[in-house]
């Protein structure tokens, strides 16, 4: 029988101290069990307040987006088991993106170095049709980040059930909003269709990543544009290409590899037929971020 977090007849004096009692409670449960730190907490907040605003304002309904998060923030949010595996997976790629570029990036190149005729004359080897493709997964990631290059999840690249869960809670939210004008003539379900057209799925890093992965042509073609996404810690890329391989979405292909023991990740990259020798530069960037929840239990 669960013991309870008060004594009988006690009653706890606030939603906020019951709370915390219940995250000590879980934590003195698995006192070893790995964390959130503490910038694991603000990017998957972040995202997830980014992901409700851009929702919210999706179909053009004037909602009050500050007012729907503070009351969500008190009162706790509606898809909070739906919407902590999703931004706990971009937070997650974020960091890993982020890390590895302080980690790897180059010194500045002289400025007789700059325009290096052999390495301007080898992007001449790419096809066109490549190239396209590369550069519409580049701005489908781009719309991953707004406009202060903070990482969110575009609405085309979040999942649909999550989403269409989240506008019905919004679309709730506004219907029980007291003296608000309009609210007699407010559609939830009108409200819902109209954001979901509005940002249609094929306008994101899914689609994105099919067609880079199409254009390649080849298994060779895709294996030696993996190598050359490890070699260049292009994250993007591999993940793409990785999902695509796999039939997975991006975003649970990018959880898929973060969340993968170093002994895994041959096996879970293994459809990209890749040589042993080129996952090196991939497994020491996982290994080097810091609380990575790799299916070790590390902490």
């Amino acid at each position: 029988m669960a013991e309870s977090l008060s004594s009988p007849g006690i009653e706890l004096p606030s939603p906020t101290l019951s709370a915390r009692l219940r995250e000590l409670a879980g934590f003195l449960a698995a006192p070893m069990a790995g964390r959130l730190t503490e910038e694991q907490r603000a990017l998957s907040l972040g995202i997830a307040r980014r992901l409700v605003a851009d929702a919210a304002r999706a179909p053009g309904d004037e909602i009050d987006v500050a007012l729907l998060w503070h009351d969500w923030l008190d009162g706790g949010l509606p898809t909070a088991a739906r919407l902590a595996a999703a931004c706990y997976a971009r937070a997650e790629e974020h960091r890993w993106r982020e890390h590895s570029a302080m980690r790897t990036m180059p010194p500045a190149a002289a400025p007789e170095e700059a325009a290096d005729p052999e390495a301007v004359a080898a992007t001449g080897d790419v096809p066109p049709k490549v190239d396209r493709a590369y550069l519409a997964l580049q701005i489908a990631d781009r719309r991953r980040f707004d406009a202060r290059g903070q990482p969110r999840i575009a609405l085309a690249d979040a999942d649909r059930d999550l989403l269409r869960a989240l506008l019905g809670d919004i679309a709730a939210w506004r219907v029980a909003q007291p003296g608000k004008e309009g609210v007699s003539a407010f559609g939830p379900d009108d409200f819902v269709q109209r954001a979901l057209d509005h940002h249609p799925a094929t306008q994101g890093i899914d689609r994105a990543a099919l067609a880079y992965h199409a254009s390649l042509g080849t298994a060779s073609e895709v294996a030696a544009a993996a190598t050359a996404a490890i070699a260049g810690h292009d994250w993007p890329a591999l993940i793409a290409l990785a999902a695509c391989e796999h039939r997975r979405r991006y975003a649970d292909m990018a959880l898929a590899l973060l969340g993968a023991a170093p002994a895994a990740l041959p096996a879970l990259l293994a459809p990209l037929r890749l040589d042993r020798a080129a996952l090196a530069p991939l497994e020491a960037s996982l290994a080097a971020l810091p609380a990575r929840a790799d299916g070790e239990g590390s902490p």
